[in-house]
């Protein structure tokens, strides 16, 4: 994971954070929304994820005309065998990118709500169990909303990660000019190290060894609780939330070669992992306020574990 990093980061410049969450959320079984404005990289983070593990990839770009059966798959009548059989959708695949996805209608959204959930695909009746590893990556304009279908709170509790991808400093833009190839000429550079999807379902197992105390646990739960009892939110984090941030700090600290959990990895996580489950009351909205300095706010309030 960490020659996996590394690789990333030497791709992608400007990102090292979002990276690492991105892997963190890989490694614990989660899934990742990318918010950003166009041409900062975000499709190219994915791919590049995918182009360095030898999984199965497919991309979907979302549109308003999209139905639930371009990404699950539908039955097909077999003329030669009188008989009707399941032709699978993109969302079969190791690594699915949602690009966009918030341009399509909510019925369409929600053949996603199952599969994130449970990790099958049910098409009348019948139900298909999706590859393992299963990984959604799904990404957002947050600029342009004319013709946008707002993703539901239910399906927002679906994603481990919301990642804000900004652009990149001075020195990172620099890096990206000079490094630049063009896109036909990406295929022809010098083939990269890929790591294994067994490889990657070894580490998944190494996550139930890593350890997380009882003042752990507890500060996770006073967290998840404290937002549910302030008068700032109409909405506060679910209990899957709770398990959501305990399994990234354990992805997290496993990344960080360490076979424990600390507070700090529980801070480290704890902005992404909330940010899109949490709803403000319209007068906090109005006053300027964000999920993302009330969650730094609560985390400066509970007292930490020692």
């Amino acid at each position: 994971m960490q020659q996996l990093l590394y690789q990333m980061e030497q791709i992608i410049k400007g990102q090292n954070t979002n990276i690492r969450l991105l892997l963190t959320a890989f490694l614990s079984g989660g899934h990742v929304l990318l918010e950003g404005v166009p041409g900062i990289g975000k499709t190219k983070m994915v791919r590049t994820l995918a182009e360095l593990t030898d999984g199965v990839f497919h991309r979907v770009q979302f549109t308003p005309d999209m139905m639930p059966s371009d990404i699950t798959g539908s039955l097909i009548f077999n003329s030669r065998e009188h008989s009707f059989e399941m032709v699978k959708g993109p969302i079969f695949a190791n690594l699915l990118l949602a690009d966009e996805i918030n341009r399509t209608p909510p019925k369409t959204q929600a053949a996603l709500l199952e599969a994130m959930e449970e990790r099958q695909v049910t098409v009348q009746g019948d139900t298909y169990p999706l590859p393992d590893p299963f990984f959604v990556v799904a990404t957002q304009n947050p600029v342009e909303y004319e013709g946008t279908y707002p993703l539901p709170e239910a399906q927002l509790d679906r994603f481990l990660f919301k990642l804000t991808v900004s652009y990149p400093s001075l020195e990172s833009e620099l890096a990206i000019l000079k490094n630049h190839v063009p896109f036909y000429a990406e295929n022809q550079q010098e083939p990269k190290s890929s790591l294994s999807i067994q490889r990657i379902k070894e580490l998944r197992a190494a996550l139930t060894k890593v350890v997380v105390e009882d003042s752990i646990i507890e500060y996770v739960a006073q967290l998840i609780r404290y937002t549910r009892e302030d008068k700032r939110l109409q909405l506060g984090a679910s209990p899957r939330a709770g398990i959501a941030l305990l399994n990234a700090a354990k992805a997290w600290a496993l990344l960080d070669d360490r076979s424990f959990v600390t507070p700090d990895d529980i801070k480290i996580v704890a902005v992404p992992a909330l940010r899109h489950r949490l709803l403000l009351t319209p007068q906090m909205e109005l006053e300027g306020e964000t999920s993302d300095h009330f969650i730094q706010e609560t985390l400066a309030t509970i007292p930490v574990p020692r």
